[in-house]
């Protein structure tokens, strides 16, 4: 067995910061608060989730301009609708996805997809971007009752890819994934090519790429 990857996806594979941010301005112009979000300053925070996005842009509001109680739960599903409709305007692939991907698969090794975002959006946006097919298995959200960074989803997802834990590994960019390649026993790489850039030095992972490119060597080095 050639071991298996399981990659994140916002902000690993893809960056999806700019339909994320409008899904979140979306919800906040529908209240008459205008786009409360940047879609480039504010890319991070979109990457850690739809409810931090709307946190994030009620906290900028005037401390004497109160929301209705319940905000956060009426405008959570609404942003995932929006997001839903629009899920890859702006969203691209980062440079040398698809011939890592490649790369990898031609190594044999068994390819997954684990993410906290909802699964039924993950389906759509990986055939939309053309590379659903590359996984033998894809973890959402709300497939099991618990997310990352539990490590269930991780072990659900190297499993149903044919793989087996002992001999996988995952590609993340946050914290949550630090977090859940520890909870899982695994090595963790972490992308340098997000909006957190080098910072992510600060959480320790086993490596840091710069590039896609690194990505075949590093699982050679570490699962052959």
């Amino acid at each position: 067995m050639a071991g298996t990857v399981v990659f994140d996806l916002d902000g690993t594979l893809a960056d999806t910061s700019g339909d994320l941010i409008a899904a979140a301005n979306a919800c906040f112009q529908a209240r008459g608060l205008g786009a409360l979000l940047d879609p480039v300053r504010d890319a991070l925070i979109a990457f850690h989730g739809g409810r931090a996005m709307l946190r994030a842009g009620y906290a900028r509001l005037p401390a004497d301009m109160l929301l209705p109680p319940g905000a956060e739960d009426e405008d959570y599903p609404r942003l995932l609708t929006h997001y839903g409709d629009a899920i890859a305007v702006h969203t691209r692939l980062y440079p040398g996805t698809e011939a890592a991907l490649d790369r990898l698969a031609a190594a044999g090794r068994q390819l997954a997809v684990c993410t906290n975002k909802p699964a039924a959006l993950a389906e759509t946006l990986l055939r939309e971007l053309g590379i659903r097919d590359r996984f033998a298995a894809l973890i959402g959200a709300d497939t099991l009752p618990v997310r990352k960074p539990d490590p269930r989803p991780y072990a659900a997802a190297v499993e149903a890819s044919g793989g087996e834990v002992a001999r996988s590994f995952l590609v993340g960019d946050t914290e949550t994934d630090r977090k859940t390649a520890a909870a899982a026993g695994v090595r963790v790489a972490l992308v340098a090519f997000g909006p957190e850039g080098e910072g992510l030095r600060r959480l320790a992972p086993e490596a840091l790429l710069a590039h896609f490119d690194d990505l075949p060597p590093l699982a050679a080095e570490w699962l052959d």
